[in-house]
């Protein structure tokens, strides 16, 4: 089972890795898109969201902390999906069908990362292939 949820890790922090390097290495495009789609401190938000992707991706992927680093992409997740992916305000059918994907796929992320929370909280301590333990305790 640990090198399932080692692949699992691995499979899973792929999109977050990569965006992180976007977000950190294009800043500016990527803050002036955000700030197109009504994101305010854009520039900050940006910067801002690379760090916490690159966190929470690198805590799961090595087993540091892995639920502190699912919660981290949970709390990127869900704003993200509201403020960048408002689907409902979007006049042209096909604009409406890609952010309603985009929506819909970091909601399930979100709950994705929510359940490796649950997860790694519970069985942390007996999962192999992680340098700790979970930092919170669920029963």
């Amino acid at each position: 089972m640990d090198v399932l949820v080692l692949i699992g890790r691995i499979l899973f922090v792929l999109l977050f890795l990569n965006s992180a390097v976007g977000h950190l290495t294009m800043t500016r495009t990527l803050a002036g898109y955000a700030e197109s789609r009504g994101v305010p401190a854009a520039f900050a938000a940006t910067a801002g969201s690379g760090v916490l992707m690159a966190a929470g991706a690198l805590s799961v992927l090595l087993g540091v902390w892995a639920d502190l680093g699912a919660l981290l992409l949970a709390v990127f997740l869900f704003p993200t999906a509201l403020l960048m992916h408002a689907f409902w305000k979007e006049g042209d059918a096909q604009a409406r069908q890609t952010e309603t994907v985009a929506f819909l796929k970091d909601i399930s992320l979100g709950g994705a990362a929510l359940m490796l929370i649950a997860f790694f909280s519970y069985a942390g301590h007996d999962l192999g292939l992680t340098i700790t333990g979970p930092l919170f305790r669920i029963s």
